[in-house]
Parts: structure tokens; C-alpha cells; sequence
């Protein structure tokens, strides 16, 4: 679902993973017609990084247990 939103609206991906700020840039960057690409690229790769950075996350606290 958030990657349907990182597609279609780039802004609402980064409120969703906790990054309002880049949420707020990156709704500037959308709403010109070229800036839209760059936007919904920004937020797919966003959005990698922050499923990577989950599984390290639980990866740590399950090696900590």
C-alpha cells in the first residue's frame, strides 16, 4: 500500500513512515509537473530505506534477546 502511495503521492509515503519534513519538500517538488518523477522517485527509495532499516531493527533486538 505505502508503495502505491510513493507512486501516486510521494508526500503522503514520507508522513507515513515518520519524515514530515521530507514530506513537505517533497509536496513542493511534486507539485510542478517535472518535479513529480523526481518525487515519486525519491519517495520509492525512501521507503526502501526504511523497510531496510525495520529489518535491522528487529534483527538487533532479536539478537539481543
Amino acid at each position: 500500500m505505502r508503495l502505491l502511495l510513493a507512486i501516486f503521492l510521494p508526500f503522503v509515503a514520507f508522513f507515513t513512515i515518520g519524515r514530515p519534513v521530507a514530506g513537505i519538500i517533497c509536496l513542493f517538488l511534486q507539485i510542478t509537473l517535472i518535479g513529480w518523477l523526481p518525487a515519486a522517485i525519491w519517495a520509492v527509495y525512501a521507503l526502501g530505506q526504511y523497510k531496510t532499516d525495520q529489518k535491522i531493527e528487529k534483527a538487533l533486538a532479536t539478537a539481543k534477546s
